[in-house]
Order: C-alpha cells, then structure tokens, then sequence
C-alpha cells in the first residue's frame, strides 16, 4: 500500500520492448537503496514489482494490460516519473490510502496560475464521475490530492509549490495523459450497498417488505392488549 506521497522524481533510463510486455530501467537512488528483487515502487502511480537494481537504478516488467490502462506506453527514455515506496507497517499515511491500481486514465486539459499555487483542470472519464467528490481524495500520477471542484467529465486540484517543483505535475502540459485512481473506500462501500440492496428481505405476511406486523405497536413500546387491561376488562 502507498500513501500518495511522492519520494522522488526519477527518470526513464532504458525501454525495452518485449512480446506482450515492456522492461522499464528508471533511475531513482533513493527509493532504490535497499531495495530487492521482488520489492514494490510505484511509478506513476502504479505498482510495480522490482526485477533488478543497481547504481541507483532498477527495472521492471510492465505486461500489456498495464500498458493499456495507463499512461506508462507513452514513458520514453528520458522521461520524468514519480516514485513511491510502499508505506511501512506503522508509517505515517500522509497522503490517503493508494493501491497503484490505476483506474483509468484522464487529460491535462488547462493550467490555471496563480500567485502561489496552480489550478489544474484534468478530464474524467465517465466511469470513474461517481466516486470523485468535491474534497475528497484522488491520485493523478501516483499524487495523493483533494479535489476542488468535482463535474461530470472533469474534475480540478489546487497545486503547491512542492508539489509543482518535486514531481511531474508541475512538468505536465495541457493534452499530457495522467494516470488516475479513485479512492478504494468508495468503491468497497458501492459494492457493500449494491450486494445489500440485492440481497433484501421480502415482503412478510401482513406487511411492507422486511416488515415485521407487530412492528409498529413495538415501535412505539406499547402492548397491542394495554388498551383492554387498562379499562381492567379480561380480553378473554
């Protein structure tokens, strides 16, 4: 798991093709000190298994389907990234809860500067509009961030100075593809209600759906035979 708090910004070093896949060299000596073959980084938002490292470097295998569903087919060699080590057991979450399961990707469509940070309206594609809420959590390109202003097929982030200076964001041009992640908390929740709403009682004898027939004279704490005890007649 990763925070959405960018480490370091790495570089592209090599892209080799292969049949249904591509190796990735990229450059990166600080997420790249101790690391192993089999360890986790996350480039650009998406997790990727470390193969080899060395002299601050490491590769990865990226298959076809990543490739498709994210913006790393179009990393080149010299190409900029944003690399993420997985957060400790005990870590601080800095950022929100991130996968690197990328969902989708959007569009930089303007840059909006301002005196000391940088609004940024991305592209959002229709399947991802619902769990994107105004102030909630998104990631774009492997960045933890809170949402401006949340519309149908867009959506727009407010960019600090570290931000715009220590990771691609700050690189990016309006037609530049970023990978996004919407919040997994949201999603879970979807599917909860959705299986919920499935799998509902039906209607009980007597009642609305679910329903029990005493239920309102339970409500309300009364016994449905108070009123003839009351009056001290036997209802029977």
């Amino acid at each position: 798991m990763f925070t959405g708090i960018v480490e370091e910004l790495g570089e592209v070093t090599a892209v080799e093709q292969l049949d249904d896949a591509s190796r990735f060299r990229l450059r990166g000596p600080l997420v790249t000190e101790g690391a192993k073959h089999g360890d986790s980084i996350a480039v650009n938002g998406v997790c990727l298994t470390v193969v080899e490292t060395g002299d601050g470097e490491f590769t990865a295998d990226v298959m076809a389907e990543t490739l498709k569903r994210s913006g790393l087919g179009a990393l080149t060699t010299g190409s900029r990234v944003n690399l993420e080590r997985p957060m400790a057991l005990g870590g601080r979450l800095g950022g929100h809860i991130v996968q690197g399961h990328v969902d989708g990707t959007g569009t930089i469509v303007e840059r909006t500067p301002s005196e000391h940070w940088e609004i940024v309206k991305v592209s959002l594609p229709p399947e991802l509009t619902r769990y994107v809420v105004e102030k909630g959590s998104i990631t774009v390109d492997g960045v933890s961030l809170t949402v401006v202003e949340a519309a149908a097929d867009y959506f727009t982030i407010s960019l600090i100075p570290t931000t715009l200076a220590l990771t691609t964001l700050g690189h990016k041009q309006p037609g530049d593809p970023v990978n996004l992640e919407v919040d997994v908390i949201a999603k879970y929740v979807e599917r909860l209600l959705g299986d919920r709403s499935e799998s509902a009682p039906g209607p009980l004898p007597g009642g609305l759906p679910g329903q029990d027939p005493l239920a309102g004279s339970r409500d309300t704490g009364q016994d449905p035979l108070a009123e003839d005890r009351t009056a001290g007649q036997d209802p029977r």
